[in-house]
């Protein structure tokens, strides 16, 4: 609970906290602190009265700037107007950035123990901004009077500093006071359990005494009579109604003259006990979570004692008749013998492979359970120290206090409740290894080892044939079937289909199975393939079927002029690998998510050769989040922002700015941003091997990565705030085309 109890500023335990209009708190000293002084051009009047009926809590988005490298995060801080020089922003113990004064603090030695009154004035046109959401405001002529102070959270405060300090002792022991165990609160006394039997027996009249353990009692003693709640508005008042509409304690003057003249009002006790009600129901709920994240910690701390390497497989031994031999064939068995080896030797090297297998798994599924235990045991301990304060505050007994901060509570828990969902609470790596040796085919063929000349010969499968009308191609993959001729019937054990690289190279084998149909995917575009077929039994290898010559989907460059490239590569979201809180509709272009956390979503195409481009427009953005757009590999990391691991390459933007990052690695910001209705282009160029970003068909900073090879998948990275729709298809901008060079090897 500790934490929640710690001022972002300072990173001590508040003293004399205000509540934001934000919902957050923040020391009254600290705040003075951080003031930021604003143009006479946005007094607060002349803000006032531009804005027609603006409340006083509007916020303002001042210019966001940053005077760290280019290679910094983005989480820069809000500098001054134009007429107010720019400071670095600062870090506070908590890790939130804060922002400096523009006139001299007082001393640190002095500012938290000096009288308010004595305090000098705030200045005029004075801003505040709040250090943990980055939301501001212009004060008015009241300065920090006008917000209200959290009284609430000033006695849990309290509580818990008592509550860490020095064991209390026995009044009543002669020598040596023993720990106290219980206080009388109607004796005011604290004793040990002896003196407790000796001196406060529980009979007769002392039965009735209420005994408390010693640290309620000290908090009872030193508890002073409750303060009265006085209106931030009229001070001469006491909050006596709570206005629906604007969730405040209210006083009467307020209702008759203020702006809450017309709004709903209810009386304060009646909502006192109803948001009580409300918050102990979220905190139950999220008392349960914690519960359950606690049994799932166990589980996967469980996991990593149970996750241990698997034995090496055992080594067949190779056996074989020898038959009736010659004494004087000493040469024909040094070459068995070798050749027996030379099978040796290829098996051990092939177990030294499958071992390193083994490990590298192993090394995984450990990786992968204890990241997912430091990332749960950081969220119970938050969820924690939530519960425990909601429960302090629960304590209080001041209504109109608790109503102050009771909406954000509720909202809070709320918010903590549903990042506990399933997916959160189950295991991302089971304890099983999934891999199987597949040894029965091997040891046949040893058991089978024999003399060539021992053997009977048997006929081997008849060539297959290739059925054109079902063979065809798809953007970047190729499907082919084939068949057994009609009057073959010689058994066929299965086939083996093999591909060229698709430049007139040597053929690989990409299938070998028993089914008659394949399709071949992540081939290059605009490329052409040969294919060829053949059958095998237990005799051996059938012939080759005749070459069948397929051609991929045109996208990248033409040969003959890159600006009539039209990119023909077609293509979605993939609901299989995304992560589980991805949302996903309009047959899988537009995307969403469930969760305020960064989750990756990639498309179903990959790319390794030739120009392609895809947009991506915002159809919502709400709060200023960070949305990643860009390309990775197929084993990117999908809970965390696109661009933290070495298998992504990204731009992220916010509404201000831009960054490209990779392997965390921060670069090139770039002024300009993105809001509802921006168009975000992505086009990788594999002739070339780089990756460019544009924003609304206007290139965004330079040439973003370079030395792009390998397979790509288009990416993005996004939270609740954020949807976005996905375009392809597209023709290659005009912003690439002007500049780009010829491409290599292009024949009309």
């Amino acid at each position: 609970m500790e934490e929640e109890l710690k001022c972002p500023v300072c990173g001590s335990l508040y003293r004399e906290p205000i509540i934001l209009p934000c919902s957050h708190n923040i020391c009254l000293a600290c705040a003075r602190n951080i003031l930021v002084l604003t143009p006479d051009a946005e007094s607060p009047q002349s803000s006032r009265a531009s804005g027609s009926g603006v409340s006083d809590y509007d916020y303002l988005d001042l210019d966001k700037m940053s005077l760290y490298s280019e290679a910094d995060s983005g989480y820069g801080s809000y500098g001054g107007f134009a007429s107010v020089p720019t400071t670095p922003c600062q870090k506070s113990p908590n890790g939130v950035r804060v922002f400096p004064p523009t006139v001299p603090p007082p001393p640190p030695q002095h500012h938290l123990l000096l009288h308010p009154g004595s305090l000098p004035p705030i200045p005029r046109n004075s801003c505040i901004t709040c250090p943990q959401c980055h939301r501001s405001l212009i004060l008015d002529d009241r300065g920090l009077r006008g917000f209200p102070k959290n009284r609430v959270l000033e006695g849990v405060v309290d509580r818990y500093q008592q509550s860490k300090a020095a064991a209390l002792r026995c009044q009543l022991c002669e020598k040596s006071p023993k720990e106290a165990t219980v206080m009388c609160e109607q004796c005011d006394v604290f004793y040990c359990d002896p003196c407790r039997l000796r001196c406060h027996p529980p009979r007769g009249p002392l039965a009735k005494h209420h005994l408390v353990p010693p640290a309620q009692g000290r908090v009872s003693r030193r508890l002073s009579p409750r303060k009265i709640s006085t209106c931030t508005e009229h001070e001469l008042e006491n909050h006596s109604m709570y206005c629906v509409q604007c969730k405040i304690p209210v006083c009467y003057q307020c209702l008759e003259e203020g702006k809450h003249s017309s709004h709903e009002v209810k009386a304060l006790g009646a909502m006192w006990k109803l948001h009580k009600g409300q918050l102990s129901l979220a905190l139950n709920i999220l008392s349960d979570r914690a519960k359950e994240a606690k049994e799932f910690l166990v589980q996967l701390r469980n996991m990593v004692q149970q996750i241990q390497p698997t034995e090496a497989p055992g080594r067949p031994v190779v056996t074989s008749g020898w038959g009736t031999l010659q004494e004087n064939s000493v040469e024909f068995e040094a070459c068995l013998v070798a050749q027996c080896d030379a099978l040796i030797d290829a098996l051990n090297r092939r177990k030294a492979q499958l071992l390193s297998r083994v490990n590298k798994e192993h090394e995984h599924k450990l990786k992968v359970v204890r990241d997912q235990i430091s990332h749960c045991t950081v969220k119970l301990r938050q969820t924690t120290g939530l519960m425990e304060y909601c429960l302090e505050v629960i304590k209080e007994n001041d209504p109109s206090g608790f109503l102050q901060i009771s909406d954000a509570l509720i909202r809070r828990v709320h918010m903590t409740e549903n990042q506990w969902g399933k997916a959160t609470l189950t295991p991302r790596m089971t304890t099983d290894f999934d891999l199987t040796l597949d040894s029965g085919p091997l040891l046949q063929t040893i058991h089978q080892l024999d003399f060539v000349q021992m053997k009977v010969p048997s006929p081997v499968p008849a060539t297959p044939i290739l059925q054109l009308e079902e063979c065809c191609t798809h953007n970047n993959s190729a499907t082919l079937s084939w068949k057994q001729p009609p009057l073959s019937t010689v058994q066929v054990d299965g086939y083996i289909l093999e591909l060229d690289d698709g430049n007139g190279g040597q053929f690989r084998e990409v299938y070998v199975g028993k089914e008659t149909m394949c399709t071949v995917d992540g081939l290059h575009f605009n490329s052409t393939y040969s294919s060829r077929v053949k059958a095998f039994n237990k005799s051996g290898v059938g012939q080759y079927s005749k070459t069948l010559v397929m051609q991929t989907a045109e996208t990248g460059y033409t040969p003959c002029d890159l600006n009539t490239l039209g990119a023909v590569a077609w293509f979605t979201f993939d609901p299989s690998s995304a992560h589980p809180d991805i949302i996903f509709s309009n047959d899988n272009l537009t995307v969403t998510c469930n969760s305020y956390d960064d989750r990756v979503v990639l498309g179903n195409t990959g790319f390794s050769r030739g120009v392609h481009y895809w947009e991506l427009s915002v159809d919502r953005y709400d709060n200023h989040p960070d949305p990643a757009f860009g390309v990775a590999r197929a084993d990117v990391l999908k809970d965390v922002m696109l661009g933290k691991d070495d298998k992504a390459w990204a731009m992220y933007v916010d509404n201000n700015r831009s960054w490209f990052m990779h392997n965390n690695s921060h670069t090139n910001r770039t002024d300009g941003g993105i809001s509802k209705g921006t168009t975000v282009g992505v086009l990788l160029d594999l002739a070339h091997g780089t990756l460019t970003f544009s924003v609304n068909d206007e290139q965004q900073g330079p040439i973003a990565f370079d030395s792009m090879e390998g397979l790509f998948l288009p990416a993005i990275s996004l939270n609740r705030n954020v949807q976005v729709t996905l375009h392809t298809g597209l023709p290659i901008p005009e912003f690439y085309t002007a500049r780009s060079p010829e491409p290599p090897s292009s024949v009309c």
